[in-house]
């Protein structure tokens, strides 16, 4: 009864810290970080966003926007005047119309959990429904300036790669010259240096920009517990607080303090903008109308005079969350990069489990064999602790002939009651609390490794074997539509695949080793605690269901293991089965 007791504790506070703990930070500290939105005149009415439900990946919803999508890019894209872009972790091209970086893709993910579908798209040229693009400009009075329509001049047969930067140029009839000098890395940062010229003979007042627009149809979507949209780093701390509805609303929402970095984010993808370190610069986010946004950064101006120039160096963060890659911007002087993923509050034990994981996939290159292998691991360092449990097991058991004598005597008095049975606790020696000890050591890694699938892009379609193609993704098998032979997708709190049966099924079989329970209530308790376990855990990935039923599976090896240990708890189970079994009749 006391570990059916313990499961049942495990099962309610693994639900209150997954669901709970953010929410209930949100109301205590409503407005912790939240910048506060500085009211526009709005150039024209915001219209209503576009139908179709977010997903957890993010992308185009809506059948018409992805054909569109796919024709709009095509023709894009084979209008010309482009820059070709070719580095380890970003493929695509810069338009010398407007001096826009909007085309990009990642060489090392693909769109879907196809492995022919593609790589996944980053940016997506003005005008297209999946609209994405970064720009890097000036603004000022008095001076011709280039803008979205100006065309720039490169050098003949310039290539954008790691090895070989290129820098675009125009010259206006006052003789400023501009240019935009563009270099990559070998992940997916894009590097580029503005500079303005005064080859004139007054002096000229300018300020240069970057800024990057984006629509949120392509969105992830944004929960309680993993934030998607505006996102930006002010004076050394990281910004979770301000989402798409905050900026529609106020049409302007500027950002406090000094700007480490800002943009916007997606469960798995990042577009961001980092100042000059050694200039001052102010950010903001603003919607456009239209489901358009865009997050602007702006330097102080400068009168630059004849004969002298302004040199300002932004860098644009452009591509996957990969952890190690985040974290080693951060190290070169990036402030927070790292926590561009949502760790939330527990990143201290998510990324140790993360980086544990990762060590494993490298042993055996399958991400769920690696989650398999954690779980032995996890299980093997609580043996000893699970032995103790069964000692406490053992010890309350011992002591049931006296509690019950007690119960019966005090009957009528619930506090006098309480008060023998926890002298008898002492006088014996028992902690009715020491077998929760396994299970509270749980839910941290249960927590984590949650986490962990929901985050990581490293996890991202990852496959495990035969129909699991993607461990970060629920189970698409569902029994209901006979595992896909009927033409229809279930709703999501029927969709019972096949690893939720399997937790089910292995909990069923776990509370059967238990004790059996004296009080009838709590017997149909736990007799219908699996099935509603395997409903509530469907919708959840298929690797979190994987370590719960590998986890399900060592802990009944182990209590047929400790019960050949301690055969006094066995003849009591057995024992207790047979009065339960008489009492039900």
């Amino acid at each position: 009864m006391d570990n059916q007791r313990n499961i049942i504790i495990a099962v309610v506070l693994t639900a209150l810290i997954l669901f709970g703990w953010d929410y209930g930070v949100k109301q205590v500290y409503p407005n912790a970080n939240k910048p506060k939105p500085v009211a526009a005149a709005p150039a024209a009415a915001p219209e209503a966003p576009a139908p179709g439900k977010p997903t957890r990946e993010g992308g185009l919803t809506n059948s018409a926007d992805i054909a569109l999508e796919a024709r709009d890019l095509k023709s894009a894209l084979a209008a010309g005047g482009r820059i070709p872009v070719d580095a380890p972790g970003l493929a695509g091209s810069i338009n010398l119309t407007g001096a826009l970086v909007d085309d990009l893709t990642t060489k090392r993910h693909t769109a879907s959990v196809e492995k022919d579908s593609g790589p996944a798209r980053i940016f997506s040229p003005a005008g297209t429904p999946a609209q994405h693009f970064a720009q890097f400009g000036w603004v000022g009075e008095g001076v011709a300036l280039p803008n979205a329509s100006t065309v720039w001049t490169a050098p003949a047969g310039a290539k954008l790669t790691p090895a070989s930067p290129v820098a675009i140029t125009w010259t206006n009839p006052t003789g400023q010259v501009f240019t935009i000098r563009f270099a990559i890395d070998q992940d997916y940062m894009i590097t580029a240096t503005q500079s303005v010229v005064n080859r004139g003979g007054a002096p000229v007042t300018v300020r240069p920009f970057a800024l990057v627009n984006r629509t949120d149809k392509t969105a992830s979507l944004d929960s309680f517990n993993v934030h998607s949209g505006p996102i930006g780093a002010y004076d050394g701390s990281v910004s979770f607080a301000t989402n798409y509805k905050d900026v529609l609303e106020a049409q302007t929402v500027s950002n406090p303090g000094k700007t480490n970095w800002a943009g916007f984010t997606d469960v798995y993808w990042l577009s961001a903008l980092i100042p000059d370190a050694k200039s001052a610069a102010t950010s903001d986010f603003r919607s456009l109308g239209g489901n358009l946004y865009r997050t602007d950064l702006l330097y102080h101006s400068v009168a630059v005079a004849p004969g002298q120039q302004l040199v300002r160096t932004t860098r644009l963060f452009a591509g996957a969350k990969e952890s190690a890659v985040l974290d080693r911007y951060e190290d070169g002087g990036i402030a927070r990069f790292g926590l561009a993923i949502d760790w939330g509050w527990f990143r201290w034990f998510e990324k140790p489990i993360f980086m544990l994981l990762k060590a494993l996939f490298s042993t055996v290159g399958n991400f769920g064999v690696a989650i398999i292998l954690l779980t032995l691991i996890v299980r093997g360092i609580m043996f000893p602790v699970a032995q103790r449990q069964f000692a406490s097991m053992a010890a309350m058991r011992a002591i049931q002939p006296k509690m019950k004598a007690i119960q019966d005597r005090y009957k009528d008095d619930k506090q006098k009651q309480q008060q023998e049975i926890m002298a008898l606790y002492k006088q014996e020696g028992v902690n009715p609390l020491a077998g929760c000890l396994p299970i509270f050591l749980q839910i941290p890694i249960f927590f984590a490794l949650y986490k962990v699938l929901i985050l990581a892009i490293e996890m991202r379609h990852q496959p495990f074997a035969l129909w699991i193609k993607d461990l970060s993704a629920p189970d698409p098998l569902h029994i209901l539509n006979l595992f896909g032979l009927l033409p229809f997708t279930p709703p999501s709190f029927l969709a019972i695949g096949v690893l939720a049966l399997l937790l089910g099924i292995t909990m069923y079989l776990q509370f059967k080793l238990n004790p059996a329970a004296m009080d009838p209530m709590q017997q149909q308790m736990f007799a219908i605690m699996p099935w509603i376990m395997m409903f509530v855990m469907a919708p959840f990935a298929a690797g979190l269901l994987i370590y719960w039923i590998t986890s399900n599976l060592l802990t009944i090896a182990q209590q047929k293991y400790l019960y050949s240990r301690h055969p006094q708890l066995k003849a009591q189970a057995a024992k207790d089965a047979v009065v339960t079994a008489r009492s039900g009749k």
